[in-house]
């Protein structure tokens, strides 16, 4: 089959390796977002399919958008049988879902209808899931609900972060995906409609729900920190100083009872920071200050002479 293949991030990339590995389809070109300013400086940087693209010297385009006529007259142009689409970033236009022979099919990053939307592997983190998986669907013109093709679930493990178990449902995606083109050409593919009455949207993490509240519970500000690992990294303050948690543990301890959330229990030697919440203590082991290196929790304990009875907050 003549594969287009439209994708951006890693996820992505990970999903075009594979396709380019297989080598029982011909890719005929890659389409991917306008490099973007990224860091300190700012600077445009390309999404991780573009490089991956490069590399390999396949035809490549990057529109601000793909439902202008200059780029739809390119797709026909193009005549793929199959068009396959993996976190891209842009809405496809029914002039691209519906003009291949095979259509456009996606892989996403969830058990759907479970988390439709642009975060579903940091929502199933931060809700404390214990499964999740991949599927892989055709598309139609709604965000994530067209019919499925194949799905396969995965654990998340306890303490798992978004960067761990985005890099598995990453690969695992990849061969779901070989899975589904061969189903495809072969014509012998599933089609499962979504029980929509199930589905859950997964939208992006706001920015105000990175500072951790220590009223909530350990589990909760557990599952915080692990969604925004590695990055953006979940916030608090120490006397106005802003911190990025990096991790933390839970503890098998006696409940906080009414010790105020927020408050520094007891700093536990090579271990870290013991912190009062809603219910049970939860242990800070790593903390990167504002403008800093990345640190343990007990170096900053010392470098600040934490103390016992100290808070945390805002």
């Amino acid at each position: 089959m003549r594969i287009l293949f439209m994708g951006t991030p890693e996820f992505a990339a990970v999903s075009l390796e594979y396709l380019l590995q297989n080598q029982e389809n011909e890719i005929i070109g890659v389409v991917t977002q306008p490099d973007r300013p990224k860091g300190r400086g700012l600077s445009l940087q390309p999404s991780a399919v573009k490089v991956l693209a490069t590399k390999h010297g396949l035809p490549l385009w990057q529109p601000e958008k793909i439902t202008t006529p200059e780029f739809i007259a390119l797709f026909k142009e193009l005549a793929p049988h199959l068009v396959v689409v993996v976190a891209f970033g842009q809405k496809i236009p029914p002039e691209i879902l519906f003009q291949p022979p095979y259509g456009c099919i996606n892989v996403h990053g969830s058990l759907l209808p479970k988390y439709r939307g642009a975060a579903p592997i940091q929502r199933s983190i931060f809700n404390g899931d214990s499964v999740t998986g991949v599927t892989t669907m055709y598309m139609d013109e709604g965000w994530d609900t067209g019919d499925l093709i194949y799905q396969e679930s995965v654990s998340i493990e306890p303490d798992e972060t978004f960067g761990s178990l985005y890099q598995r449902l990453a690969l695992l995606g990849g061969e779901l995906l070989i899975k589904a083109s061969r189903a495809l050409r072969d014509e012998v593919a599933p089609r499962l409609p979504q029980e929509d009455h199930l589905a859950t949207k997964a939208l992006k993490i706001k920015k105000e729900e990175e500072l951790i509240n220590w009223a909530e519970s350990a589990q909760t500000i557990h599952n915080l920190v692990r969604t925004l690992n590695p990055q953006p990294y979940a916030e608090t303050f120490w006397q106005k100083e802003r911190l990025k948690v990096i991790s933390t543990r839970l503890m098998a301890d006696k409940p906080t009872g009414n010790l105020p959330p927020g408050r520094v229990i007891r700093i536990i030697k090579k271990q870290g920071i013991l912190v009062a919440t809603k219910d049970q203590p939860i242990l800070l082991t790593e903390i990167k200050p504002e403008g800093k290196k990345m640190m343990k929790a007990t170096d900053f304990a010392n470098g600040r002479r934490l103390q016992p009875g100290m808070s945390f907050g805002s």
